[in-house]
């Protein structure tokens, strides 16, 4: 190791790339999977916001993962895109199928890791820090003999001893990493304390100025965007987040609060993204959507009272003068701009052409499909929202695996008698109607669908959100579920992290009752789509 030397200041106006990682770490959330539809959504969303990595998934994770992977590389991963990013953990077999999911994108890039801390040397890979060192130097000229794009992660960063960190990262500058990643991956680390990191990895790692240095920050302790910051504050030039800042445990650093914070602040960090800060919250509410996790109100950038003003001293000042109490305006995080452009009046091609616009192009069956959801919708609301069109056609989009349909539901209900709802279900057996009493009215439609279906799911979440203001707007209701044992219609020999893991279901409907028999169904749906029996090849 060389002699330590000074550190020099970033330059102004330089870019720090937005690495995303909300379709790999964000789906990692308990029960924010996603289907492959879905992901494709978002990673369209996340070109739009112009970020420069999107980390598609974990290819070896599974077949399912490797194919969503490989379609977004090849539909969104096109010249002047996004490079399109595989996790790989370090060995042979990862990279190799990382490398295969990748190749359809115009710029692919292998991201694999390997544990450095002392606990994780010790307790989870038992090995020794020459151990270490040698997978490392074989691992990354692997995966750099597959791809000129390679990023080295050292998992646990945050408690690995700095000499051993600056070891790790010239061995995979070397064998050929073009990004050197400090994780900071059970949230650990102070502010401080990851800017003096990344300060000692720039001071003593030959070879560091040549390559791309990055910080992933999780928020164990809340820290996550501060420390993102103080990484690219200390020099750092890649900040790796997720929309909403999902993730595991308590999540990543929020995209959305980090590039606002930079954006905001360019005269302190002097750096800059070039990420279309109009898009984000557009984006934040379809990962919202496709994954259940509700955006608390408070939440910065994005949150539903980031740019609301209720005390009376703020709202003086507000209308004496806008930057009294707002640092940034709504419009420039795409907020408070709720277009009303669609009517009753309104025909397919304007439909259709409206959400290609919003980035939910539909066609064939499915378009004819939400074209009548929207009319009988706009029946009765005056005025059609974008929020309106995006929950619609999102239960479109995602109509794949349609085992039951829900064909009526009828609810008897009030301050007095029982809760009784009768429901009717189509399936490939026919029709079948049952009534169910409950403590109220959705329990008892949950308890009239268990009995057509089988008892196939136990309920975990529920949750209810209007779509829009207005006692006419559209009830949107996400569930999620756990799959159980109690039917023949699940396979035992499938994974068993698979039987057990979280399903999200959503339902959208002017009745809130309807929302809830539909959000059940289609998370029921996705169970038997997820567990069935695989046919013989």
């Amino acid at each position: 190791m060389r002699e330590s030397r000074p550190s020099t200041p970033p330059r102004p106006g330089e870019r720090v790339l937005v690495f995303d990682t909300t379709l790999r770490d964000g789906e990692q959330s308990p029960g924010a999977t996603m289907t492959s539809s879905e992901k494709l959504d978002v990673a369209r969303a996340l070109a739009r916001l112009r970020v420069d990595v999107i980390e598609a998934g974990f290819p070896a994770a599974s077949p399912d993962d490797a194919r969503a992977v490989q379609t977004i590389a090849a539909e969104v991963g096109v010249e002047g895109g996004p490079i399109v990013c595989g996790l790989a953990r370090a060995t042979e077999n990862d990279i190799r199928v990382c490398a295969e999911a990748i190749a359809p994108a115009a710029r692919g890039r292998i991201h694999t890791f390997l544990a450095t801390s002392p606990i994780h040397r010790e307790h989870k890979l038992r090995m020794s820090k020459r151990e270490v060192l040698r997978r490392v130097r074989e691992m990354v000229g692997f995966a750099r003999a597959r791809c000129e794009d390679v990023e080295f992660s050292a998992e646990d960063a945050g408690r690995t001893e700095l000499p051993f960190l600056a070891e790790v990262a010239k061995v995979a500058i070397d064998a050929g990493a073009t990004t050197i990643n400090v994780p900071d991956t059970v949230g650990y680390v102070l502010p401080h304390e990851l800017a003096e990191k990344i300060a000692y990895l720039r001071a003593n790692v030959p070879g560091i100025e040549d390559v791309v240095l990055s910080v992933h920050c999780h928020d164990d302790l809340g820290l996550a965007v501060a420390n993102s910051l103080a990484g690219v504050a200390a020099g750092a030039r890649q900040v790796e987040v997720a929309i909403n800042g999902i993730g595991e445990r308590a999540g990543n650093a929020s995209l959305e609060e980090v590039v606002m914070a930079i954006r905001t602040r360019k005269d302190a960090l002097r750096v800059d993204t070039r990420v279309v800060t109009q898009e984000l919250v557009r984006a934040s509410r379809l990962v919202s959507r496709v994954t259940g996790m509700a955006v608390q109100p408070n939440k910065a950038i994005v949150g539903a009272n980031a740019f609301a003003h209720e005390s009376g001293i703020h709202q003086d000042g507000m209308l004496k003068h806008e930057e009294t109490y707002e640092i940034m305006r709504p419009e420039t995080v795409g907020a408070g701009q709720t277009e009303l452009v669609l009517g009753k009046h309104s025909g397919r091609h304007a439909f259709g052409a409206r959400l290609e616009e919003l980035g939910f192009p539909l066609e064939g069956e499915a378009l004819l499909r939400a074209f009548e959801r929207f009319k009988a919708v706009a029946e009765k609301k005056k005025q059609i929202t974008d929020a309106d069109l995006i929950a619609l056609v999102a239960d479109e989009r995602h109509r794949v695996h349609e085992t039951f349909r829900l064909e009526g539901v009828q609810v008897a209900c009030g301050t007095s008698g029982m809760p009784t709802a009768t429901v009717r279900i189509a399936s490939e057996a026919g029709e079948r109607v049952e009534a169910c009493v409950g403590t109220g009215p959705v329990d008892a439609v949950f308890g009239a669908i268990d009995t057509i279906v089988g008892a196939v799911v136990e309920l975990v979440e529920f949750q209810v959100q209007s779509v829009t203001a207005g006692i006419d707007a559209l009830g949107e209701v996400s569930v999620r579920v756990r799959p159980v044992r109690a039917t023949e219609k699940i396979d035992p020999q499938r994974d068993e992290l698979q039987a057990r893991r979280l399903v999200h279901g959503v339902g959208t409907d002017t009745d809130i009752v309807v929302a809830s028999a539909k959000a059940y169904l289609s998370a029921i749906n996705q169970v038997l789509a997820q567990t069935a029996p695989r046919k013989a090849a």
